[in-house]
């Protein structure tokens, strides 16, 4: 694709300042074709990508009521969402050195908020994520997630990049309302009613062809230039129409979806840390017994930890930094830090934070390092002092920038041979699991399980790494958990 860069290991790197020379050897980014501006900006398209996050996981999680009928605090929630995405996020810059920007996970965030506080604490539950990020920072640390990493098939490797492309372009979507549940029928469809009658969706649609516009003529900062002028739009078409938020109820269908685009009245907000430290490592397992404890435990480990490796086996592809067998410089470095994103995550009650693949859209900005990630990281510390500037951005313009990054990703669908149907079918499933599931570790779980059993019974049983054959093990427990679930209560 157009947007990914060659590592040159040949790069001379410019004779600037000195400090610029420093900046430009430590995060290679001569070497990995990029320029300091081109990784501003890719830190900055990241940022407006993933801003949603700052006020989504605040509603999330203070919408759950816990076992003893506590809820957690919006403003407070919102705090920390932003400090644990910004630290987060800087570390993975620092560290690892990839363009790779973290905050709380969505679908750990709605397994708590649903599943979990039903039956412990927040603090309690925020115990479980911190058990399940150490453990995923074992894993990476001792080299064990590298070592499945590898036993993963190229072909599946390409498949997950692809699924993920198809995953966020429905997000994007399902976000700007161009895709919506019907009452009755097919699970989806076209807007509301079969039809686009939404001023908000006209404005996602607009944004998403001026986008995919600049892309095609080649236009530096297409994605950036296409998420402000979309967002300017929004914000007088919202002062002239006064279309307010979608109501839920359906009284106001023509609203905007997620956050209304106005000129804040207050700019500056402190942000309130009560939260930090309010967790309960093992109390879980004295409220509800050990088996239940470790069968949640083992569900936030299996979502969090192929979630954030298909995600990152997509983002490095796109960036041009992996290698032949997808890995990529510093993978154990950025596997601790992921891990580390959970174990903050559940310290700070933000729930567990892990690699964003809206980051996709920065890299298709043209980021390639970690500096990209330093300036999304500042963005997100700066945003808890921001919140009200940070609503600006409606979702419906984020959300083009999604779907332009869905197209890109979808290019790696060529390294999968098709003409083989030991490879296309896990391949298959996994691409379309994903997005019909709304979950990359079930797509990568129907992938892995399809692979193991296709080619060990059609005869092609070497072609299978033991280590696969435990993690389709794995991924057909976690498939039926439930019945597991229910079996061991009885």
């Amino acid at each position: 694709m157009s947007q990914t860069a060659e590592i040159r290991e040949d790069a001379e790197i410019p004779d600037n300042a000195p400090q610029t020379r420093g900046i430009d050897r430590f995060f290679e980014i001569t070497k990995r074709g990029s320029t300091i501006p081109q990784e501003i900006r890719g830190g900055l398209v990241t940022f407006f990508a993933m801003a949603y996050i700052v006020i989504l996981n605040p509603i999330i999680l203070s919408g759950g009521t816990d076992v003893a009928g506590n809820a957690l605090d919006f403003a407070q929630v919102g705090a920390v969402t932003g400090l644990t995405a910004g630290v987060m996020t800087v570390l993975m810059g620092l560290v690892a050195r990839v363009p790779f920007a973290l905050a709380a996970g969505l679908g750990i965030n709605s397994f708590l908020a649903v599943s979990v506080v039903g039956d412990v604490t927040w603090p309690e539950a925020m115990g479980l994520v911190m058990i399940n990020g150490v453990l995923i920072v074992l894993l990476g640390a001792t080299g064990i997630r590298t070592a499945i990493f590898h036993a993963v098939p190229q072909a599946l490797k390409a498949a997950i990049t692809v699924g993920i492309g198809l995953f966020i372009a429905f997000i994007g979507m399902v976000d700007a309302g161009f895709v919506n549940r019907t009452p009755a029928g097919p699970p989806v469809q076209l807007g509301d009613g079969g039809s686009l009658n939404s001023v908000p969706t006209l404005i996602f649609v607009g944004t998403l062809v001026l986008m995919g516009v600049l892309l095609a003529r080649k236009v530096p900062g297409a994605i950036l230039i296409g998420i402000i002028a979309g967002t300017v739009v929004s914000v007088i078409v919202e002062a002239v129409m006064k279309l307010g938020a979608l109501d839920p109820e359906g009284s106001n269908p023509g609203g905007w979806h997620m956050t209304v685009p106005e000129l804040p009245t207050q700019w500056l907000s402190i942000p309130d840390f009560s939260l930090v430290g309010q967790f309960d490592l093992f109390g879980s397992f004295g409220r509800i017994g050990a088996l239940a404890a470790v069968m949640l435990v083992f569900t936030l480990l299996f979502t969090n930890f192929f979630d954030a490796m298909g995600a990152m086996t997509g983002l490095a592809r796109e960036a041009g930094i992996a290698r032949k067998d997808a890995t990529f410089p510093r993978l154990r470095s950025a596997f601790v830090v992921e891990g580390a994103g959970a174990v903050m995550g559940g310290g700070t009650s933000s729930s567990s934070a892990t690699v964003f693949i809206d980051s996709a859209a920065g890299i298709a900005e043209g980021a390639r390092t970690g500096l990209a990630s330093l300036v999304t990281g500042a963005l997100f510390l700066l945003s808890m002092f921001l919140t009200p500037l940070t609503a600006i951005v409606p979702i419906e313009v984020a959300a083009a920038a999604l779907v332009v990054v869905g197209a890109l990703m979808m290019s790696q669908i060529r390294e999968i041979k098709f003409n083989k149907f030991a490879v296309a079918m896990p391949a298959f499933l996994t691409i379309v699991t994903m997005p019909l599931t709304y979950s990359i570790a079930n797509g990568i779980g129907a992938g892995f399980i399809a692979w193991a059993l296709v080619n060990a019974l059609a005869g092609r049983a070497k072609k299978v790494h033991w280590l696969l054959w435990v993690v389709a093990l794995g991924f057909a427990v976690y498939f039926a958990r439930g019945p597991i679930e229910t079996l061991l209560a009885g």
